[in-house]
């Protein structure tokens, strides 16, 4: 596949924009057969960016830019876990995009290429796009002068911004499973979706974490294409993710709360039940001794032949039935 494909080729509609930004000079469009002439005149940056690229794509991208095959190999393979690799060419940052789409979330992939005069952004599944970025740096030109790797902070930041508002739509869910707690308890099926929230916090938990690691090592370690100037900006990304899990994990204890509360309840209300059953069935041994004793057809007995032996024994049955009754309610078991 070849890089200046014509408009309709698949290669242009994966190219979402390739521009170079000088300062003092309006943003100017370059096609990617351009891209390796324009990068290494060392002024201004260019970026491009792609979604959904083909493999020939980033192939012919590469080679242009003079990529090795193991850098090319790199960023044509897919990656499920955010990473950091530094080449001498460039620095490769995977970060794992976030988003919530009908209550439960999806996640994709940003590569960042850092390198000198360029910055290369590569996205897979991920609806969200960087303009509003673009747009923002475009207005304040003073930014882009400050290289590929202010931008990629800069983007790193964005996506963090993306990972809490995907959260704080989880956190409304939760505050409704919570609310339906408290209302009206949990049904079998309420317990299956509460499992399956866990279950997503525990998925975003596992790729967001990495980023915090990644994003101090862009502060911290010297790189060929991160000046000193731009590490103070990825180590308050770094701060950012930290509180990103820390809401994770907030969200977390809140639904295990809600699970195990739903568990002491419903152990709770067995208790009540048998409870219950305990004091009736305490309650009705009383007749149902008499009607036992009485049952077994003897001819002398006391009362048989007495014309107030029935209304006595019945009125003994009820009045020990009734005590029983009076001490269970007070006990509260009935």
């Amino acid at each position: 596949m070849a890089i200046d494909s014509p408009a309709s080729g698949p290669a242009d509609q994966s190219v979402v924009a390739s521009v170079l930004y000088r300062p003092g000079q309006a943003p100017r469009t370059i096609p990617l057969s351009e891209a390796s002439a324009v990068a290494g005149e060392g002024h201004g940056l260019l970026w491009i960016g792609l979604k959904q690229p083909e493999p020939e794509l980033l192939q012919d991208l590469g080679k242009q830019l003079g990529f090795s095959d193991r850098i090319i190999d790199e960023i044509v393979s897919p990656h499920r876990r955010p990473k950091i690799i530094e080449y001498e060419q460039l620095t490769l940052v995977v970060a794992i995009t976030v988003e919530v789409d009908t209550l439960r979330p999806s996640f994709g992939e940003t590569q960042i290429l850092i390198g000198g005069g360029f910055l290369i952004t590569i996205r897979r599944g991920a609806t969200a796009t960087h303009q509003a970025l673009r747009e923002q740096l475009e207005s304040s030109p003073e930014f882009l002068g400050r290289g590929s790797d202010f931008v990629a902070s800069s983007l790193l930041d964005l996506l963090v911004d993306r990972y809490m508002a995907a959260l704080a739509k989880l956190e409304a869910v939760v505050e409704g499973a919570e609310q339906q707690f408290l209302l009206r308890g949990f049904r079998e099926s309420d317990i299956r979706r509460l499992y399956k929230q866990r279950r997503d916090l525990l998925r975003i938990h596992t790729v967001i974490a990495p980023m915090a690691e990644i994003c101090r090592r862009l502060a911290r370690v010297e790189m060929r294409h991160v000046d000193a100037d731009s590490r103070a900006y990825f180590g308050e990304v770094a701060d950012r993710v930290l509180r990103a899990n820390e809401f994770i994990n907030s969200l977390r204890e809140a639904l295990a709360f809600a699970f195990e509360a739903s568990l002491m309840i419903g152990q709770a209300q067995q208790t009540d039940t048998t409870r219950k059953l305990a004091a009736w069935a305490a309650i009705l041994a009383v007749p149902t001794a008499v009607a036992g004793i009485y049952g077994m057809n003897f001819e002398h007995m006391p009362e048989l032949h007495w014309a107030y032996g029935y209304p006595l024994v019945m009125g003994a049955t009820f009045a020990v039935c009734g005590v029983l009754y009076w001490k269970f309610k007070k006990a509260k078991w009935l």
